[in-house]
């Protein structure tokens, strides 16, 4: 996606078109993209779905916004996270006393109805393009429906009780909605995402590198199936993407994380990054010095819990050390710890610095050399490969087949050099891909933790109370978590000018 021409961002691509006309004569401005003259060719239509790539990164696609909004509101409501309570950033979410004015989640609400109005246009209107090629209009529709599918996803995991929009409403009436249940947003997302596996391609050639593919519809559809507790269809869906022959885990793990690995063998599906900085471009993100100690020249605007630091310590390897993905995640109180400074350069050991640093944990990923244009252009994973391989497992733990899950989860335990499980029961290892695999692997990757915490919350197969797993885990201000917080109220702002909306219990 970094070659796509970014022409329509200007306009956000909401349908909002200019015309030139008068009263006295009628001369087409070429300059103008109209409705009329849009939707013609090929170029026009990957524009669109541009527009459409680009809610993923905030519906104003603000580097700033994706951060400040987006990840505190999807992140840092986990027990792998805990926000700087000196640093006014999502204080109130990491704190559990946020209201229904909250930024974060409203900007999660205009992200994801931004990228489904985006993708509601393809999908009414390139199908109508003659000029395209019909396998090239396939594609594209299959890709915005599984953005539309994404988007849905987190809204419904959100939020749970929203509005569920197929079409792009132009007539003023039609623009204020009502709610749609949980299930019936669930079952469009599936419905999306085998629509956009049937058609999109397996691989892209290397100009479209970062678009969707088939790979990523499976992967997204076998979570949204463990989400309903789905277990035997996810494991046929998860199956299908580790038998695609298409993904493998990374021999270093830092690779995921330092850029080394973007748009690689591990990688499902990647939001898409590049530093680019020119012809008014700001293709960055700051997840570098937001993870980074002051020590450092960083901001250290959130760190690893407690809880995830002392589980991490116990993913050992052969000899008995903190395994490979320990110390590529976390910077913490250990001789072989070390983390890059963004002030000095190069990396910088933990009993060099430790008196120095204002907190006795860091993240370490996204921790990367700051180039010319200071800030990363280091893509954010929203799957990887490894996590396919623990969902996988995790079906096939529930659907009883436990000895062949633990050879999925010794797939990913061994490329981060931790020892291998031995035999385990059904319950064992239930709790040990909870409460240990999961975090220690994908802790502070995009929403993944509080997604597990929410699903498993929701869910009636041995069912965990995200309130109880907080109070076992002495995760900070538990005392103000209540049954409201397990989703994001309504926001104010659509309640005032929706009034067919109700707002969530509690809220």
């Amino acid at each position: 996606m970094k070659k796509i021409n970014y022409i329509l961002l200007s306009i956000l691509f909401l349908g909002v078109f200019s015309s030139c006309s008068d009263d006295f004569i009628e001369v087409e401005n070429k300059e103008v993209l109209t409705e009329e003259s849009f939707w013609q060719t090929e170029e026009h239509a990957l524009q669109a779905l541009t527009a459409a790539y680009a809610a993923l990164h905030s519906a104003s696609g603000s580097k700033w916004a994706f951060f400040e909004e987006l990840y505190i509101a999807m992140s840092y409501r986990g027990d792998d996270i805990v926000g700087n309570t000196s640093e006014i950033y999502g204080r109130a979410l990491t704190n559990f006393t946020n209201t229904t004015e909250e930024s974060g989640p409203y900007n999660v609400w205009l992200a994801s109805y931004a990228g489904i109005g985006r993708a509601n246009q393809i999908i009414q209107r390139v199908p109508k393009m003659d000029d395209v090629d019909a396998g090239t209009r396939d594609v594209i529709v299959a890709e915005a429906k599984f953005l539309r599918a994404l988007y849905y996803f987190w809204l419904v995991t959100g939020f749970e009780n929203v509005p569920l929009v197929t079409t792009f409403e132009t007539d003023p009436a039609n623009l204020f909605p009502s709610q749609s249940t949980p299930q019936q947003i669930w079952a469009q997302i599936e419905a999306d995402l085998k629509d956009a596996d049937a058609a999109l391609l397996e691989t892209h050639e290397a100009q479209w590198t970062g678009r969707a593919t088939k790979g990523a519809a499976k992967a997204l559809l076998g979570k949204a199936l463990l989400f309903q507790e789905k277990w035997g269809e996810a494991e046929v869906a998860l199956k299908d993407v580790v038998d695609s022959d298409h993904y493998a885990l990374l021999d270093n793990f830092a690779d995921n994380f330092n850029g080394n690995g973007e748009n690689g063998l591990e990688s499902v599906f990647e939001i898409q990054f590049s530093g680019d900085r020119s012809n008014g471009n700001d293709e960055r993100h700051p997840f570098n010095f937001e993870v980074s100690p002051y020590a450092f020249g960083g901001w250290e605007l959130f760190y690893p819990s407690e809880w995830l630091v002392e589980e991490m310590q116990t993913d050992l390897d052969a000899n008995g050390n903190p395994s490979e993905r320990v110390y590529e995640s976390i910077f913490f109180d250990d001789p072989q710890s070390d983390m890059y400074s963004l002030d000095g350069g190069g990396e910088i050991a933990y009993p060099d610095v430790a008196t120095d640093l204002n907190h006795p944990a860091y993240f370490k990923k996204y921790a990367v050399n700051a180039d010319e244009n200071y800030y990363a252009g280091t893509n954010i994973s929203l799957i990887r490969y490894a996590d396919v391989l623990l969902m996988y497992a995790e079906a096939l733990n529930e659907n009883g087949k436990t000895d062949q899950a633990i050879i999925e989860v010794n797939k990913v335990r061994e490329r981060g050099k931790a020892v291998p499980l031995a035999t385990m029961g059904q319950e064992e290892l239930r709790n040990q891909i909870r409460h240990h695999e999961r975090p220690v692997e994908l802790a502070m990757e995009f929403g993944i933790r509080w997604f597990d915490l929410y699903r498993w919350e929701r869910g009636s197969t041995a069912r965990e109370s995200i309130k109880t797993t907080f109070q076992n885990h002495n995760i900070p201000f538990v005392d103000n978590f209540q049954d409201k917080h397990i989703i994001f109220p309504i926001p104010l702002q659509e309640l005032d000018i929706n009034d067919n909306l109700e707002q969530n219990l509690g809220w």
